[in-house]
């Protein structure tokens, strides 16, 4: 997800030149939320049910997938693209300064 978030703001950016970087961040954010949302959202359903309904061999197995895909859909939503605005603010300072 990230990478894609990443490649969507690469995008916006060649195509709209214009503009603050962190609303370029915040419209790739929003194109690209529900594709996340939805495709996480899916394999959530088939890791809950392996985790509920698979053997015992599988539970382990898929409750680390959950952690997983859970943990990188936030970090990839929430983290990412903020980290990278505040990244580019801080680049922009030091640029300025010399």
């Amino acid at each position: 997800d990230t990478i894609v978030i990443f490649d969507r703001i690469r995008e916006n950016i060649l195509r709209k030149g214009t503009g603050s970087f962190s609303e370029t961040v915040d419209l790739s954010l929003n194109q690209t939320l529900v594709r996340s949302i939805s495709t996480v959202f899916t394999v959530l359903i088939v890791m809950l049910f392996l985790f509920f309904l698979g053997g015992e061999t599988l539970k382990y197995f898929s409750l680390a997938l959950i952690i997983g895909i859970s943990s990188g859909a936030y970090s990839s939503i929430f983290i990412a693209g903020p980290l990278l605005v505040t990244w580019n603010r801080w680049d922009e300072k030091r640029a300025n300064k010399h």
